[in-house]
């Protein structure tokens, strides 16, 4: 979606500008808790690849890329036109789609197997109230893609990012919101036709980041994408505001995750950025964001940065700098809040305060903005 979480449908720009101006002036009271930024390298733009000009791609919500050019995909849209997957080739013109033999309800992010498999994460789920989510697996060659549905063990969630595992299976990473998101894995094989449980595999706690954002100090604390690198051996995850890139030693994505120190890319001011990959030869990160809601003549740009070699040294500030010992089977415990010396306290909660008088006025004005509709 356009504002995920905090706008179900960003057709209603103008009241989510408002929401989004109002949080952000609470945002350096919120980050008086702050144990301090995660070291990154400098903030600047990426290099432009090419642009998107196809009308039907203005919400991508994930990309892989591949040897002849990048397959991409948006998310929930109400035109039947918009729901494919799109492969376009090296200067992002759309060489051909595949349609899929169901309508998905909300397609999120992309992976890409080593054996060329494309699966299609149709895991949104703003008002997490869905039942089920499902993926779709696109085999090598294939024009129809096969459907399989999984079903969290908890309560529904948000989840915008997908992962592969060693052996090639589907690690599905929630959105979150306060800088810490859910792991969860298939807890059997995935079978066509049937629905299967997922289990919980860890936490990941984000880094604390100052990263410019369209969406102030929220946009910093979820996970919009994902992606493996070719080669296995690091895996990336990106926020509104960062891409956190992480080691994997032995082919254990869950254990990098929940245990490493990632290394911090910032992608500053993308207008709306929910997708990441690796270029094909692993040097650099890709990303692209959504177009719509932007300026007339707006077009979604695949940008270049190069991967980071600075690694993060703080946690986000919400969360604990305590982690339990990795486990790849079993879910992590929450992460602790930060403590709070009593000198502190005071400045704290006139933080909370002020976000949640402002976050109030917010409401008043969106209900105002629905009710003139």
């Amino acid at each position: 979606m356009r504002v995920r979480g905090w706008v179900t449908r960003g057709r209603h720009a103008r009241a989510a500008a408002t929401l989004a101006a109002l949080v952000a002036g609470a945002a350096p009271l919120a980050a008086v808790q702050s144990p301090g930024p995660a070291a990154a390298g400098a903030a600047s733009a990426g290099a432009t690849v090419c642009q998107v000009r196809d009308d039907r791609l203005t919400e991508i919500s994930g990309m892989v890329a591949t040897d002849d050019g990048y397959v991409v995909v948006n998310d929930g849209a109400d035109d039947e036109a918009r729901l494919r997957i799109f492969f376009l080739d090296r200067r992002c013109a759309v060489a051909r789609t595949v349609s899929y033999p169901s309508r998905p309800r909300d397609t999120e992010d992309l992976a890409l197997g080593r054996d060329g498999t494309i699966w299609v994460a149709d895991t949104g789920d703003n008002d997490r109230n869905r039942e089920t989510i499902a993926l779709w697996r696109l085999a090598p060659g294939a024009d129809r893609p096969v459907l399989y549905r999984m079903t969290y063990p908890d309560n529904p969630h948000d989840a915008e990012a997908l992962l592969l595992d060693a052996a090639g299976q589907p690690l599905i990473v929630t959105k979150g919101g306060s800088g810490t998101v859910v792991l969860y894995a298939p807890a059997t094989a995935l079978k066509p036709g049937a629905t299967t449980p997922l289990t919980s595999v860890g936490k990941v706690v984000l880094p604390a980041s100052t990263t410019s954002n369209p969406f102030s100090f929220l946009g910093r604390g979820v996970v919009t994408g994902a992606a493996n690198a070719p080669d296995g051996r690091r895996v990336v995850l990106r926020s509104y505001a960062d891409a956190f890139e992480y080691d994997v030693a032995g082919g254990d994505v869950v254990a990098a995750l929940t245990s490493g120190t990632p290394r911090v890319t910032p992608l500053p001011d993308e207008p709306q950025g929910e997708s990441i990959t690796y270029s094909r030869d692993g040097r650099s990160l890709l990303t692209v964001s959504e177009s719509a809601d932007q300026p007339a003549g707006s077009r979604p740009t695949i940008l270049r940065y190069p991967a980071a070699t600075t690694t993060a040294a703080a946690p986000h500030p919400a969360e604990s700098t305590t982690a339990a010992p990795p486990s790849p089977t079993a879910a992590r415990p929450a992460a602790q809040t930060a403590g709070i010396g009593g000198g502190r306290t005071w400045p704290l909660a006139a933080g909370a305060g002020t976000l949640l008088a402002l976050l109030a006025v917010a409401g008043v004005l969106w209900r105002r903005h629905t009710d003139r509709r």
